[in-house]
């Protein structure tokens, strides 16, 4: 065709092909780097659960054994570690290390790897638009609900680990003889006893990613930390926010959790657990082992914070 051809006149439809730039070599590869990026959280929070099993599993097993206990066994958080250490040694603070050495690796990486995914979703597929705290909150929900299936039956086994105080109160042998006395017990199912109270205290991530967003934009604007420093102490204070709101949820998922493994136990529903805790102790019994949780929260939630956000920072630049 020559260049010299007449423009089509008005209102009439050109018969001339229109020509298409498909620039094959790129489109796959923008796909590609779109895919991976679904992938960032799960990779990052390995990196996240490890580092929280190694800073926050000491102060877990105290928390468990206090909400766990009668006040008559313990006079305090200081007198269950004192104890603790006396008659069953350091390595008694690891005890039920063992299903979140690999649990909490496995469910940080679907947590934090799903909160990326929703939170991705929000966005509309772009990781630069910035979500308010509410809809972080939303996305904390997401991850919440979608890790407690996974969560639900390694908590279980974790905290009836941890509460075996010695050979007079020895019924498993390790998680795997757990595991297995509770389905010979009570079926397959038997292992996802205190779901429901599971996915009541996860709903409650609504609290802690719309905290940590709060906490972390407040900081960019009042102080010139570094990203990382930001990423530190809002994930601290965001953490210690989320455990303040929902201990009494926990308190009762681990007393459930933790019961007689009988076909008729003292608290079949969250409710009877919720009015036996009030009837026996009141309502100081649903912050029962709070001190040992709250200072764990901080660090423990703070350095895993700290490592999933610098993979994540560090996996974009790979990408780029």
């Amino acid at each position: 065709m020559s260049a010299q051809s007449s423009p089509t006149p008005l209102g009439v439809v050109s018969s001339r092909p229109i020509p298409v730039i498909t620039p094959a070599k790129v489109l796959p590869l923008v796909e590609d780097k779109s895919n991976q990026k679904k992938f960032h959280g799960f990779i990052a929070g390995v990196f996240s659960g490890v580092t929280k099993l190694v800073v926050g599993h000491p102060f877990d097993t105290i928390k468990v054994r206090m909400q766990t206990s009668g006040p008559e066994q313990f006079k305090g958080s200081l007198h269950c570690l004192m104890e603790t250490l006396k008659k069953e040694g350091p390595r008694a603070l690891y005890k039920g290390a063992t299903p979140p050495l690999v649990g909490w690796a496995f469910m940080d990486s679907l947590m934090l790897g799903s909160l990326s995914n929703y939170r991705l979703l929000l966005q509309g597929g772009d990781h630069n638009v910035k979500l308010t705290p509410f809809w972080s909150g939303i996305a904390g929900i997401g991850a919440g609900i979608t890790v407690s299936f996974i969560a639900a039956p390694i908590e279980h086994i974790k905290a009836r680990l941890q509460v075996q105080y010695g050979s007079s109160t020895k019924l498993y042998d390790g998680p795997i003889d757990c595991a297995r006395q509770l389905i010979r017990n009570n079926g397959i199912t038997g292992l996802w006893k205190g779901l429901v109270g599971t996915l009541w205290f996860r709903s409650w991530f609504f609290v802690w990613w719309g905290s940590y967003e709060i906490y972390a934009d407040q900081m960019r604007k009042r102080t010139n930390m570094s990203e990382a420093a930001i990423n530190f102490w809002a994930g601290g204070l965001g953490a210690n926010t989320f455990w303040i709101c929902s201990f009494p949820c926990d308190v009762v998922k681990n007393k459930i959790m933790t019961q007689p493994d009988v076909k008729n136990p003292p608290f079949p529903t969250l409710i009877s657990c919720f009015k036996h805790v009030y009837r026996t102790d009141g309502l100081k019994g649903f912050y029962r082992g709070f001190l040992p949780c709250f200072l764990r929260a901080f660090p423990t939630n703070a350095c895993a914070l700290t490592s999933f956000e610098l993979t994540m920072r560090w996996l974009r630049k790979v990408d780029e």
